[in-house]
């Protein structure tokens, strides 16, 4: 590909007047050398870097998205939600993985600020009286300062407008499922300690056991995120009898590894015990599993249009789920029922 220096000599002009003519820059040139510029770009079929017309331009046309972990497919439908919408509007996507660390959020932040980006996409969920929070603020508030549009998926205090799901409302619809199918003794694998998704989560799943007077009955069990915190999980559940009616787990991933501890030790599900997730993915039809479905494509569309089309506010819209039964769930046997269940 031609670069700008070679689109400058065959024109005959300084770099910095192609530069002008190129980047569509007000600077003053005559009809005849811009004229001469663009021949000799189109001869040399010259596509100039979006970055450098960035460095010409008040911002360019990056959407940056960060992500608590980016082998999460949860991330993957939402990424997809904001690169269709960049992409109609000409815009670009660049993903940037966080670890969950909000030192590496801060970090990440400052680079979309250097690359002039039209706006950033908090995808992940904060942390739990995190000391690093109000850091993470003052750099939002810069980049907002400088012009750069913020979005939250999730619900933080960083100011600037949020897509958002209610997580404890999520956890109670799904455990409320589990109790209108007569289960009593339920497990709930939590997602990563600290986070804020994983102790609403939790707090929605224990208000429905305590609502339904099985509050005795509820057992939380440590976990994680991803497959392999949920079949250890399961393990360690399936080590200490009695066992419980169903397995309620923090996300599909997790669901899916209890899903394969229960098959490997001849557990039958749902025949057994129950098995259910949240989120939706694309695994969780599969597999039949049991979840709540989120509008997670639509969060990122959401985000993506709002940085776009430049929307001002501080708003938090909660967008709707819904529970999705599958294969994985059915009614405890009769037999099985204690006299008041549920």
């Amino acid at each position: 590909m031609s670069s700008l220096v070679e689109v400058a000599r065959v024109a005959g002009v300084a770099v910095s007047t192609a530069s002008r003519v190129l980047s569509g820059s007000d600077h003053p040139i005559s009809a005849k050398t811009r004229a001469r510029v663009l021949a000799a770009a189109e001869e040399l079929e010259y596509s100039p870097s979006a970055l450098a017309r960035a460095m010409v331009s008040p911002h360019s046309r990056l959407v940056g998205v960060l992500v608590s972990d980016i082998d999460n497919p949860y991330f993957s439908v939402i990424a997809r939600g904001v690169d269709d919408v960049a992409t109609r509007a000409g815009h670009v996507t660049m993903l940037s993985n966080v670890d969950r660390r909000t030192t590496t959020e801060i970090s990440r932040l400052q680079a979309m600020r250097d690359y002039r980006a039209a706006g950033v996409i908090f995808a992940g969920s904060g942390h739990v009286d995190d000391p690093e929070t109000p850091r993470l603020a003052k750099a939002v508030r810069r980049a907002r300062e400088q012009g750069i549009r913020t979005v939250s998926l999730a619900v933080r205090d960083l100011g600037g407008p949020s897509f958002v799901v209610d997580n404890r409302a999520v956890a109670y619809d799904i455990t409320d499922h589990l109790v209108s199918l007569g289960h009593r003794r339920v497990a709930f694998i939590e997602g990563p300690p600290g986070m804020t998704v994983s102790l609403h989560r939790r707090e929605g799943f224990l208000s429905r056991m305590a609502e339904a007077g099985l509050a005795e009955e509820a057992l939380c069990v440590p976990g994680g995120f991803d497959y392999q915190a949920g079949h250890a999980a399961t393990l360690r559940l399936l080590a200490r009898p009695p066992l419980p009616d169903a397995i309620l787990a923090a996300n599909d991933e997790v669901a899916v590894g209890a899903l394969s501890a229960l098959r490997q030790a001849g557990i039958a599900v749902p025949k057994e015990i129950s098995v259910a997730g949240m989120d939706d993915l694309r695994t969780a039809e599969f597999v039949g599993l049991t979840t709540v479905s989120l509008p997670l494509y639509e969060m990122g569309s959401l985000a993506a249009r709002h940085i776009i089309d430049g929307a001002d506010g501080a708003a938090t819209t909660v967008l709707s789920h819904r529970v999705v039964p599958r294969e994985t769930t059915a009614r405890r046997p009769p037999a099985a029922c204690s006299p008041g269940a549920a």
